[in-house]
């Protein structure tokens, strides 16, 4: 692993917690125009002498930039993918592999060339004007929970005393937005201590609902670190089928490859075809490997060769993809347990990160979700997915207090840019309505 990815995870860089790094160069990926723009053009044929004439002849037009085949558009953050046709299938019985050219790193000159007096103001600037894109983007997608806390707040408190009424109406609109019971009586507590007579506005019983579910989510705010010195850093994702895992996987994926890493995908949920086929698709664009193999194979032979190849070609992460029959516990467990066995024959400490990936649509599922699969596969980390489909985005919180699991990252839309880290304060503003950062 070169030096400069040896200074943070990933993650940390596609979430901002790091510096600039390869002399100066922006670590976060570039949109494909602007990758495109930056290649070098390729040097033009030589066109054969042309016969002397009496006249000179036209100036011959600019050669046209040849298309690059694949290793520095394959940096950029590919499209949304669409179903596809499958891989062409290769012979029966044998695993699928698909290898990518790395991209090589553009040159850049060293940072004290680049980065004058005003590098440190300029560099804040664009942390600053991110921050402010992300949290719209934060509030566009949690718009359905807001409308739904914000709305109820403000219809109580606009038009009625306080009184036990009216903390029993906010007490119901919180639970409903799944924010849980004991978050639902700590807000109660603190609205009515000392206000009977003084009476409340909406916006300040907005701003108690925030600072109570950043309290609670603060501890688990984490970002998601790869192990610098960990070659290949393995990751299994786990979570029910439908959830957003296999999507999930390819954007990390995508990021990775964006910032300069080799990545490999496995197909471990051999069992669906739509899930092989989808994940293809992301290592397609990604420019990532891709192992699988036919359906119905035995996904913990298909991970030990994965990881085994992962090892011999020197790959920076592998991400493996697992089954999420939750109907069949027993049967999860068995398959879970086996695939994470054959893998510590090759790396006694692999896997060396388990997410769980959680719909945020299903609401109480969610919960019950993160218990068995805490329980099955030892999970490290949690990714919410579908936030911005749901009216009961709380359930965050509510897992987050009960389960104690870290939470490295969020989606609040379909795009690559609406997978971020996870950021409490944020979330706790957005989801009650607030504006900004605050005081």
């Amino acid at each position: 692993m070169s030096d400069s990815k040896k200074k943070g995870g990933f993650l940390r860089r596609l979430f901002r917690r790091g510096k600039k790094e390869r002399g100066g160069e922006e670590t976060q990926a570039a949109p494909r125009e602007a990758v495109a723009a930056k290649e070098p053009a390729p040097e033009p044929e030589l066109a054969p002498e042309p016969e002397p004439t009496p006249a000179p002849p036209p100036a011959a037009p600019p050669p046209q930039a040849v298309e690059e085949p694949a290793p520095e558009a394959d940096a950029a953050l590919p499209e949304e993918p669409v179903q596809e046709a499958a891989p062409e299938p290769e012979e029966p019985a044998e695993s699928v592999t698909r290898d990518t050219p790395e991209p090589e790193p553009a040159s850049a000159p060293a940072a004290s060339e680049t980065a004058g007096e005003a590098a440190p103001e300029e560099e804040q600037a664009r942390v600053e004007e991110e921050k402010s894109g992300w949290f719209s983007r934060l509030r566009q997608g949690l718009s359905k929970s807001s409308s739904a806390l914000g709305g109820g707040i403000t219809g109580i408190f606009s038009r009625r005393r306080l009184d036990a009424g009216t903390l029993q109406d906010l007490e119901d609109i919180l639970i409903q937005a799944d924010l849980g019971v004991d978050m639902a009586e700590r807000v109660i507590a603190r609205i009515s201590k000392g206000r009977y007579e003084k009476g409340i506005g909406p916006d300040e019983v907005k701003a108690i609902l925030a600072e109570e579910v950043e309290k609670v989510l603060k501890p688990v705010e984490q970002p998601f670190e790869i192990a610098p010195d960990t070659r290949p850093f393995i990751v299994l994702a786990v979570g029910v089928n439908g959830s957003g895992k296999t999507t999930t996987i390819g954007k990390l994926a995508a990021i990775a490859r964006a910032e300069g890493h080799s990545v490999m995908l496995v197909a471990g949920d051999t069992f669906r075809a739509a899930a092989v086929e989808q994940l293809g698709v992301w290592a397609e664009r990604a420019g990532a490997r891709f192992m699988s193999r036919e359906t119905g194979a035995d996904a913990a032979a298909l991970a030990y060769d994965a990881v085994k190849k992962a090892r011999e070609d020197g790959v920076d992460i592998v991400f493996i993809d697992t089954a999420g029959r939750l109907q069949n516990k027993k049967g999860l467990m068995d398959e879970l347990a086996k695939i994470v066995r054959v893998v510590k024959k090759l790396d006694e400490s692999a896997p060396h990160a388990v997410l769980l990936v959680l719909d945020a649509t299903t609401g109480q599922n969610a919960m019950n979700q993160a218990e068995v699969f805490r329980e099955v596969a030892g999970v490290t980390g949690l990714v919410m997915t579908k936030l911005d489909g749901t009216a009961r985005g709380g359930i965050l919180a509510a897992i987050a207090e009960k389960h104690k699991i870290p939470v490295h990252a969020i989606g609040v839309g379909e795009k690559i840019g609406d997978l971020q880290p996870f950021d409490a304060r944020a979330f706790a503003r957005a989801i009650a309505g607030l504006d900004g950062e605050g005081a």
